[in-house]
């Protein structure tokens, strides 16, 4: 396990997968302490658990980032097969960042690889930087980005996740970027990528895919088909993969899923919700 000090007083844990940078305004001592004596052991407990949270069975888990994880998909499986590793990164997220709530901090992030983690009191507000809508979102601290996405603490934003094909997990769609906004980070997670698998062209020439088991041989999708490329789309094959997504991110919105999210594909951006109106030139 890794835990160091970073530049610009933010926190570095790493443990095999989980990459997580910490932030927080107040009492950053005891935050900091609080999220690295979380963290200890926290992978341990995940991997024994981890045949049932690869399993769409919906079987009970134990561990409280396992059952994190399991409570934000189940409204999800109406849909057909999802496991609780869709929302593994926020979950632990979540997880972490509950440690440092109970420290004396007024704001404070746990970044889990770009899926976020948010505690904001008063008239805390958080912005994210955004690469790129019309590229794979590339999400980072601070406004170096061109766009910048704002959250404040009376919103009941408290979870920002980005998923896409190309990105860290395997994708059944082709959205370059999907971004969600939550009541939690593991609710906005597994929206995202829901969301994300929803954007596609089921039977297009242009998509290549492969049995997720042969790119990733301990996947929980098995032989289900992960996109591994994309060639040309006409400009009504994009709005129509995007259509698809929107479908489902309205009706997660609809059902109090998800406050709002943004689609990208080749230049288009979909949003739905309230997000429009919290972007903003950086």
């Amino acid at each position: 396990m890794i835990a160091a000090r970073l530049s610009g007083q933010r926190l570095h844990l790493q443990h095999g997968p989980i990459d997580l940078i910490i932030g927080a305004d107040g009492d950053r001592a005891a935050a900091f302490a609080a999220a690295t004596a979380r963290f200890e052991g926290l992978l341990e407990r995940l991997a024994e658990e981890l045949p049932l949270l690869r399993s769409a069975s919906g079987a009970a888990v134990k561990g409280p980032v396992a059952q994190r994880m399991a409570r934000a998909v189940a409204p999800h499986q109406i849909r057909g097969f999802v496991t609780p590793m869709a929302a593994v990164a926020g979950a632990v997220a979540d997880e972490i960042l509950q440690a440092i709530a109970t420290t004396n901090v007024g704001r404070a992030y746990v970044n889990n690889g770009g899926d976020i983690a948010l505690f904001l009191t008063g008239g805390a507000r958080f912005d994210v930087g955004m690469a790129d809508f019309s590229q794979k979102s590339v999400w980072k601290m601070g406004f170096s980005g061109a766009r910048r996405l704002t959250v404040a603490a009376q919103d009941g934003v408290r979870g920002i996740a980005t998923s896409g094909q190309g990105g860290r997990s395997l994708s059944l769609g082709i959205a370059q970027s999907v971004t969600v906004l939550a009541r939690t980070a593991a609710e906005a997670d597994v929206a995202a990528t829901l969301i994300g698998n929803a954007v596609d062209l089921p039977g297009s020439a242009s998509i290549r895919r492969v049995p997720a088991r042969d790119l990733q041989p301990d996947s929980d999708l098995g032989g289900r088909l992960v996109v591994t490329s994309v060639g040309a789309l006409s400009a009504s094959e994009v709005q129509a993969a995007l259509r698809a997504g929107i479908l489902v991110a309205e009706d997660m919105a609809a059902r109090g899923l998800i406050v709002a999210a943004a689609l990208s594909l080749r230049g288009e951006v979909a949003t739905v919700g309230e997000m429009k109106g919290r972007l903003a030139d950086a």
